[in-house]
């Protein structure tokens, strides 16, 4: 049952990353409803099913709260790292400088989320059939927005289309993979609170810094924003629905 309902999650994945490209010509909307999406999803899935699951406070602070700003420190020291090398090598790091690494790399970390998601059914079916049906809706719900991210940040940084559609489809098949993994062991909580903490710092790092900022560069207008407060209050939805 847990991996017929991931199903569901891999379509609706791909009718997320479709969607992002067939609005190319409106470049500046989408990215204002990815930054909008991936703000809702850290902010309002991702960090508080973090700070119930990681554990106990480190020094005073929440294990998930930590690992949230390292995630978001992680992903700055990358680009920069990766940045540089491009400048090093002639590329220039001012207007053009997006290293198409850094997008592989952040929509790798979307695949390897899906997989988690699909983890989350199938130990959610293993505590019974109604919580296993709950988490399903949330998840296949929010893939939407999984699938939409990961396209766009994989063509914003410079990727060729086909490599966008790769990881596109391996974020489609990544929860009926997680869910199937669930017939052979079960992830603890604590680490996967851990996990999503991390994930959730770096996430919200590439919405803040880059495709927020590129989606009003050229493009300043009332649109874009209203674009970008419809993705956080979709996810908003998607979670007081599942809840």
């Amino acid at each position: 049952m847990a991996v017929l309902v991931a199903l569901g999650a891999f379509l609706m994945t791909l009718v997320g990353g479709w969607t992002a490209q067939r609005v190319t010509d409106r470049r500046h909307l989408v990215l204002g409803l990815a930054g909008g999406l991936m703000l809702g999803v850290v902010g309002l899935d991702l960090l508080p099913e973090a700070l119930d699951a990681a554990g106990d406070p480190v020094f005073g602070v929440p294990a998930a709260l930590l690992l949230f700003v390292g995630g978001f420190l992680v992903a700055h020291l990358v680009e920069r790292l990766l940045a540089g090398r491009q400048a090093a090598h002639g590329a220039d790091e001012h207007g053009h400088g997006r290293v198409p690494q850094v997008g592989l790399t952040a929509a790798a970390a979307m695949v390897g989320h899906s997989v988690m998601d699909g983890v989350a059914i199938g130990a959610a079916f293993q505590v019974g059939g109604g919580m296993g049906v709950a988490v399903a809706l949330a998840v296949v719900a929010h893939d939407f927005a999984d699938g939409f991210n990961t396209y766009t940040i994989t063509s914003l940084y410079g990727n060729a289309r086909r490599k966008a559609l790769a990881m596109l489809f391996a974020d489609a098949a990544a929860p009926v993979v997680g869910a199937a993994s669930t017939l052979l062991f079960t992830i603890p909580e604590q680490l996967l609170g851990c996990y999503l903490g991390f994930f959730g710092g770096a996430l919200l790092y590439l919405a803040a810094a880059e495709i927020l900022p590129e989606a009003h560069h050229d493009h300043p207008a009332r649109s874009t924003l209203l674009c970008t407060v419809a993705g956080a209050a979709f996810i908003w939805l998607v979670v007081g629905i599942a809840g």
